[in-house]
This record gives C-alpha cells, sequence and structure tokens, in this order.
C-alpha cells in the first residue's frame, strides 16, 4: 500500500512544479503573451483556487460520490490538462486557451490533493500517530521523487515530452490507488461546516502553525533565483542547487518519520526547524561565486524541508482522526493556508524589494542586493523561530508523541 501512496504523491508532485518553475517561461516564450497578460491570468487563476479549496474539501466529504468518482474525474483533468497546455498548440485565441486549461489543471490538482491527503486520514484511522507518520513518510518521499523527475524532465525532453510521460504517470498512479479509494473509516458526516471545523482549537492552532511555517519557505521560493543569479552570480548552477535541496529532503523523509515514531513528532519537529535556522544563518555573508557554502545551506535546508513536509501533514491527520473532523473538510483548509502563504510571500516581499531598486538580471546597487539578501537569508531565520515558538506551545495533545 505504501507504494501506491509514493507512486500517487510522485503523480502529484510532478504537476506542481511546471506550473511555479517553467510555466512563465513557457508562456511567454513558446506562447508569445506578454508578462503584464501572464500576470493578469496568473493573479485570477490564483484568486480562483485560493477560494475553492475549502469548498472542494467540504464536496469530497459528502457521501453521496464514490471516491473513485472524483478520483477518476480529477486524474483525467490533470492528465488532459497537461496535455493541452504543454503538449498541443493553443486552440483559438492563446490567452483564452491558457485560461481555459489553467482552470482545469488547478481545480484538478487542488481537488486531487485534498482527497489524497482525506485518504490518507482514513487509512490510518485505527492506526495511531506512529502510523501517520509512517504513511506521511512514503508519502513525502513519492512527492519529493515527483518534484525532481518535473525539474529535470522538461529541460531533457522538451515541454511535449514532458507532457506525453505526464499523461502515462497519471494513468499508472491512478490505476496503482484505484483499489485504496474507501470512505471506511472516515467519521460519519455531520454536515459540519468549516466555521465549526475551526472552532476546534486544536486544529485551529496547527493550521497557523503551518501557515507561520511555511512562510520562509515560500519567501526563498520565490527569491530563490535572483539570490542564485543576481547575489551569488552562479546563474548555471540554479537547477543543480535545487536537485540537490529537493535530494536532501527526500533521502532525509523516512528519517524523520521513523524519528517521530520513536521519540514522537513534537521534539523531531524542533530539531528540524533549528537545523533549518542554522543553515541559513551563514546565507547573509555569502559572496559572489560561493557555489560551496551555498551548496552547504542547500543541503542542510533541504534535510529540514524533509521534516517540515512529514511531520505537520501528519500532526494535522492526527487531529482530524482524533477530533472525529472529515479529511475532506480538513485538508481543504490546510491547502488553503498553504496557498494563503504563498500569496503573501509575493504580495509583500516582491513588492518591497522593488521599492528597494532590485532589477531582476540588472546591475543593482548595494542598497538592493542588501535589501534581497535581508528578504531571502534573514527574515526566513526570524519566520522559522516565531514558527518554533509556535510548536512549543502546541495544544498537549496534537504533540503526537
Amino acid at each position: 500500500m505504501f507504494s501506491r501512496i509514493g507512486l500517487y504523491a510522485a503523480m502529484l508532485a510532478a504537476a506542481g512544479v511546471p506550473l511555479y518553475i517553467h510555466l512563465p517561461r513557457y508562456a511567454t516564450v513558446e506562447m508569445g503573451l506578454s508578462l503584464t497578460t501572464l500576470g493578469a491570468v496568473l493573479l485570477g487563476i490564483r484568486i480562483m483556487d485560493f477560494a475553492q479549496d475549502p469548498l472542494l474539501g467540504r464536496l469530497v466529504d459528502r457521501p453521496g460520490v464514490s471516491l473513485k468518482v472524483w478520483a477518476g474525474m480529477g486524474a483525467a483533468g490533470l492528465a488532459l490538462g497537461f496535455w493541452g497546455l504543454f503538449g498541443m498548440s493553443a486552440v483559438g485565441n492563446p490567452v483564452v486557451w491558457l485560461v481555459a486549461v489553467l482552470v482545469v489543471i488547478f481545480t484538478s490538482y487542488s481537488l486531487l490533493t485534498i482527497l489524497f491527503y482525506a485518504q490518507g486520514v482514513r487509512l490510518m484511522a485505527r492506526g495511531g500517530a506512529s502510523g501517520h507518520y509512517r504513511l506521511a513518510g512514503a508519502r513525502e518521499l513519492g512527492t519529493v521523487a515527483g518534484i525532481l523527475l518535473a525539474t529535470v524532465l522538461p529541460t531533457a525532453l522538451g515541454y511535449r515530452g514532458f507532457a506525453g510521460i505526464y499523461v502515462g504517470l497519471a494513468v499508472l498512479a491512478s490505476w496503482a490507488m484505484w483499489r485504496v479509494w474507501s470512505r471506511e473509516g472516515a467519521p460519519v458526516d455531520t454536515g459540519e461546516r468549516i466555521g465549526a471545523v475551526l472552532k476546534v482549537r486544536r486544529v485551529r492552532f496547527l493550521l497557523v502553525l503551518a501557515m507561520v511555517n511555511a512562510l520562509p519557505v515560500a519567501i526563498t521560493s520565490t527569491l530563490f533565483l535572483f539570490f542564485v543569479e543576481d547575489r551569488l552570480e552562479l546563474t548555471g548552477l540554479a537547477g543543480p542547487f535545487l536537485l540537490l535541496f529537493f535530494a536532501c529532503a527526500g533521502v532525509s523523509a523516512p528519517v524523520w518519520s521513523r524519528a517521530a515514531r520513536t521519540w514522537g513528532a513534537k521534539p523531531v519537529l524542533l530539531v528540524g526547524m533549528a537545523l533549518a535556522i542554522a543553515s541559513f544563518v551563514g546565507v547573509a555573508g555569502l559572496q559572489p561565486g560561493a557555489a560551496t557554502g551555498f551548496a552547504a545551506v542547500c543541503i542542510g535546508s533541504g534535510l529540514a524541508l524533509g521534516a517540515d513536509m512529514v511531520l505537520l501533514p501528519a500532526l494535522f491527520s492526527v487531529a482530524l482522526d482524533e477530533e472525529k473532523i472529515q479529511g475532506g473538510t480538513g485538508f481543504g483548509l490546510w491547502s488553503l493556508a498553504g496557498k494563503l502563504s504563498l500569496a503573501v510571500a509575493a504580495a509583500l516581499v516582491l513588492p518591497l524589494l522593488e521599492r528597494a531598486g532590485f532589477r531582476p538580471g540588472e546591475v543593482n546597487a548595494p542598497e538592493a542586493i542588501s535589501a534581497l539578501v535581508l528578504a531571502y537569508a534573514v527574515a526566513p531565520c526570524i519566520l522559522k523561530t516565531v514558527a518554533g515558538a509556535l510548536v512549543l506551545a502546541l495544544p498537549g495533545e496534537a504533540r503526537g508523541g
């Protein structure tokens, strides 16, 4: 079963990277859209994506429709959407085509993500915290494998080749997961509303922790290419640095899972956060050309990311399980919290950098580079420290030990 979970996680993760890394270049260079037009399209899609997650969570929790039906619809939408985006030329107006394809992709991706994490809650309903940590380890190992594939394949095979491989992966993962979809183990649907779920202190606390803890990663992800290219002047190494980062996260995922089953999630999560801060402390002092130093940062922060990826969703799964909350509703809110962090990072950090005079790809004044270093290296450490304080304050029943 855990191999099926890992394969499905890889399929979902492989869908995310192209949308955040490859889409801007593809839409402007291959489809001929202007940056302004693309920005407007992505803003509208993000607003839709942001708003629909809790509603999708409530929808899939209703027992009237089989989970296999939802999973089949989502997988078909994701596969067809990716082929429509990367595997074929736009039909008609390219802007209208892009909007239509992205609506299908983002809705399908959100639906499958919520279904997948909610199914994990049901599968481990009788396994206790240890079962949730074990499943999370397999799931996040698959996630990193999917990220690595999606990072390499578009460059190696081209966009059309990647689209073809992705359609095959979606079919294979859906077939492997087909027998796993079941409502067995789910709490009785009491018609609970989102507001009622948020009244549960334990759930509300973990959602706040998830959002605060995601902010450092959201900021560093947004500014990664700027820091590597404009501060370190290592343009050709951006791809290898990303691969190193995610590979370390993948290697560490089973280790964090095993550690949590042995010592409990709270102390292990604090170790991971401390490692993240320690890894980033020296980033501000890196000078242009410091490839070895930044590689060390990628290793340390990648290992730390493995802890976040495994333990926080597992802690949330334990909370939903023990509080008898429907998984779809819960993970609809969880997905919303993560996307809110990405939106906050982009909405605050990028305009502030622009006001400081920073211009990507140009010769920047020392003050502009200092602003970039402050945003990329210092702010995440502060936010991670706040997240660590929240972990210390976790309600006793949510510690996962």
